[in-house]
């Protein structure tokens, strides 16, 4: 990485208009009691043990992510401890590392409940505040483009709005998760329908984005996307109702009465 764009992204990452959105929308997603769901003290005790370890999963893996997607590593040396320093964080990155970590650390934890609802209605708009900071600082830019949508940079280049077309997507998701939630539809599968939801959505806007090619032609944050439709697949079949089952005695009633009848 150069020293000009180096700096440039540090001095992006440090931003007033970046840190303070990512911080709010990190703080709802903390400290929104989602908690308050499990009316058990033990099992909320292991919820925010498995939730604290899930944070820390996802912050890990975002952090990962970005090395990997805008260094590519391990494809690549990494040139300098600055490079990693000055590399962002992946949201990607940051949903599939913390689903993963969730779901690997349940048994530790002794969590059987189902995901929460309540936590998965309120990430997108986590996820949508944090891209407020992305645009105004500038970062997550789209490539250059002459079409309707394009919008300028720092620079004055016009570029597709990548960080305003997650923005939406994830205002959007999170209403019909609201919804969702206050319905009672698809109980313990809003997380899984996020990933697998976004994986899709971002897997097609990559291509707009002024990412680089890691592999089979395809950026590392794509395969990190088929990675989450992937999860978020597994999420919602194993969430899936059990078919209800007809007892054998049900069944011989059922006979006796249509034998029965006239």
């Amino acid at each position: 990485m150069p020293g000009g764009e180096l700096i440039e992204t540090l001095s992006r990452g440090f931003h007033p208009a970046y840190v303070l959105p990512v911080l709010a929308g990190l703080a709802l997603a903390v400290l929104f009691p989602s908690g308050r769901t499990f009316t058990d003290p033990a099992v909320r005790r292991r919820y925010q043990g498995l939730q604290l370890a899930t944070l820390i999963g996802a912050l890990i893996g975002a952090k990962v992510a970005a090395i990997i997607g805008d260094l590519r590593w391990p494809i690549e040396p990494i040139e300098s401890p600055v490079a990693i320093f000055a590399t962002g964080r992946s949201i990607t990155g940051g949903l599939l590392f913390g689903f993963l970590t969730a779901e690997l650390l349940k048994p530790v934890f002794g969590h059987r409940e189902p995901p929460n609802d309540r936590f998965a209605a309120v990430l997108p708009f986590s996820i949508a505040i944090g891209r407020v900071g992305c645009w105004f600082a500038g970062c997550c830019n789209g490539l250059p483009t002459e079409s309707a949508l394009g919008l300028p940079d720092e620079h004055g280049v016009l570029r597709h709005p990548t960080a305003l077309f997650e923005l939406a997507f994830h205002l959007v998701l999170g209403v019909v998760f609201v919804v969702l939630l206050r319905r009672g539809v698809l109980r313990g599968r809003l997380f899984a329908i996020h990933l697998l939801a976004y994986g899709v959505f971002r897997f097609g806007v990559e291509p707009l984005r002024d990412s680089r090619e890691y592999l089979l032609s395809l950026s590392a944050y794509q395969l990190f996307a088929l990675a989450m439709i992937a999860c978020g697949v597994f999420g919602l079949v194993r969430r899936l109702p059990a078919p209800q089952t007809v007892s054998t005695t049900e069944r011989s009633d059922d006979v006796r009465a249509s034998t029965a009848a006239p």
